[in-house]
């Protein structure tokens, strides 16, 4: 099995532009999310998957100078972005994980493509997204070449091109889906916000690596995040009014898989927190 996890990056953000580049314990914040997905223990291509726009020169320019595999595709059409980069990267498997999400834990990644790779006579897409329950910014799905590529000539919905994933697993009837849960039962994925795409999104990160990362120690897990805002809840609370804002809002009613329940709509904001 060549496996080969694609990282879609892009300056582009309306709400917080060029946030994939923002400083993180010395280095850009894709920097430290491409470390984070190269620390787990499957064999595996990590490759980032961003735009042919100029405005996205400085990831390219980024990527070469650290050392991380580089695809220029299309600026909005995610579905197609990613079927190439895992046709010229030769994948079999291919997983998708959002640059948005530079707490990802290595040990999750591992969980659901080893669920993958246990079951993959019987499953064509595994994720750990339908349900979720680890907190929100440990996104991992994986899928086979021929599901990718079935959905990428099928695919008609922007909402399908745009978020690469949804012709598939919202068509259970037609793919075989599997969901790796969080082993401890909880579930966090609407409480726990930790991915980025706001300014109190970063400032919540930041403190987290202020706190967590070392070079003797960059491999943080979920529970060490967990038992940094038990002694310190005021971290928790920089982004709290984001908790559960995500991509669904947009689309409910195009979506069958997904209940209102699944999404929230943005709170306004109170004071500023900022941490040092």
């Amino acid at each position: 099995m060549n496996i080969v996890i694609i990282v879609q990056a892009r300056c582009g953000s309306s709400r917080l532009p060029g946030k994939v580049l923002l400083p993180l314990a010395g280095k850009p914040l894709l920097v430290r999310l491409v470390e984070r997905v190269r620390m787990i223990r499957t064999p595996v291509t990590v490759v980032v998957a961003t735009t042919s726009e100029p405005e996205d020169t400085d990831i390219r320019l980024l990527c070469n100078r650290e050392n991380i595999l580089c695809y220029s595709g299309h600026p909005t059409d995610l579905l197609d972005r990613h079927y190439r980069a895992a046709l010229l990267y030769d994948a079999d498997v291919i997983v998708k994980i959002p640059s948005d999400c530079p707490l990802i834990d290595p040990a999750v990644i591992d969980h659901v493509l080893a669920t993958y790779i246990a079951y993959h006579d019987d499953y064509d897409f595994v994720s750990n997204l339908h349900p979720p329950s680890w907190p929100d910014g440990n996104d991992v799905e994986v899928m086979s070449i021929a599901a990718l590529q079935e959905a990428w000539k099928q695919a008609t919905l922007p909402m399908e091109r745009e978020h690469t994933t949804p012709y598939i697993w919202e068509r259970p009837e037609r793919f075989r889906i599997g969901n790796a849960t969080w082993e401890c039962g909880l579930d966090y994925s609407m409480s726990h916000r930790w991915t980025i795409d706001y300014l109190e999104d970063y400032q919540f990160i930041r403190a987290v690596y202020d706190r967590l990362y070392t070079p003797e120690r960059r491999r943080f897990g979920v529970g060490d995040v967990l038992a940094l805002l038990e002694r310190e809840p005021e971290i928790a609370r920089i982004n709290e009014r984001h908790a559960g804002v995500n991509w669904y809002r947009h689309h409910l009613h195009e979506l069958k898989t997904v209940a209102a329940r699944m999404t929230r709509h943005e709170q306004p904001a109170s004071s500023s927190i900022t941490l040092p």
